[in-house]
């Protein structure tokens, strides 16, 4: 493992758990909301995606944090790791990068740089159209890596989400859901939302459950 490192990386392309989707309406996939542009490839009939081996718990475990760029999202990403460490055990947070664009999933580089130096990831956070959709890209991504994931999205961009989900052949894939505006929250009210959805973080990505 690596210690903590903060670089800023680019990408070029790319039954798990379901996220809740409180939006109505029906929607159309297409390759135009897969920024992979991997839509054609996918079969719709292929076994589907498995997620990655999960710990009992997060003991020792090495954190690696994707910042997606937009507002909040770095503080909320290190609140989380800063709690993983104090209160669940983990040995440190070993690698932080931010991405060089929020609507480009991250490519096989990358993913090779976090399952070399991490256990699991914590990314986010998806507040817009573009940037959930390449979150959950993101978080799939990385679990076909063997790299436990969990993508933070706003309950605005549900829909997108879930979109991107089954364009990438995943469509059950769960994410980690808080409230939208978050762009607009002061630091401390980061902090208590870090806090707040910590339990479910930890549940993600281990084989224990929320409490």
């Amino acid at each position: 493992m690596i210690g903590h490192d903060r670089i800023t990386t680019s990408s070029s392309k790319p039954p798990l758990r379901t996220g809740t989707n409180i939006e109505g309406g029906t929607t159309v996939l297409n390759a135009i909301l897969d920024p992979t542009g991997r839509a054609d490839e996918l079969d719709a009939g292929a076994a589907p995606t498995t997620l990655a081996h999960r710990r009992a718990d997060l003991a020792g475990a090495h954190i690696g944090l994707l910042d997606n760029t937009k507002h909040n999202a770095m503080l909320l990403l290190q609140e989380v790791g800063k709690l993983l460490v104090s209160e669940y055990g983990a040995a440190d947070v070993s690698i932080v990068e931010t991405k060089r664009s929020f609507s480009v999933p991250v490519d096989e580089e990358i993913v090779a740089r976090y399952r070399e130096s991490c256990d699991v990831v914590i990314t986010g956070v998806g507040d817009c159209g573009s940037c959930s959709a390449a979150a959950v890209a993101d978080g799939i991504n990385f679990e076909r890596a063997g790299v436990p994931a969990a993508v933070v999205l706003t309950d605005a961009f549900l829909t997108t989400g879930r979109m991107m989900a089954q364009v990438q052949g995943a469509p059950e894939y769960e994410w980690i859901t808080i409230g939208h505006p978050f762009a607009v929250l002061d630091r401390n009210q980061v902090k208590e939302r870090a806090r707040r959805v910590l339990p479910e973080i930890v549940a993600t990505l281990t084989i224990g459950t929320a409490e």
